[in-house]
């Protein structure tokens, strides 16, 4: 189908790299992997913060989840 082609036509103004301020090449790939690391492990502090908080609100959801979790985990086979 013709109009499900959309993914491979870019949005008019935006090419790798626009609206972040940054040039193809600019970076190092090193450097761009630290940034890319630090981003994902600031999301990842971020989500288990926000677990622990929830279930410290909501304690009776957070024991059925454990409860569940255990189930599964039981009767999972290696």
């Amino acid at each position: 189908m013709a109009d499900r082609d959309f993914h491979d036509t870019p949005s008019p103004g935006t090419g790798r790299g626009a609206g972040r301020g940054a040039k193809p090449g600019a970076e190092p790939d090193g450097e761009r992997e630290a940034e890319r690391r630090r981003r994902r492990a600031q999301f990842l502090r971020d989500l288990a913060e926000a677990r622990q908080l929830r279930d410290r609100v909501q304690p009776r959801r957070a024991k059925t989840a454990r409860l569940r979790h255990a189930m599964r985990m039981r009767t999972f086979r290696w």
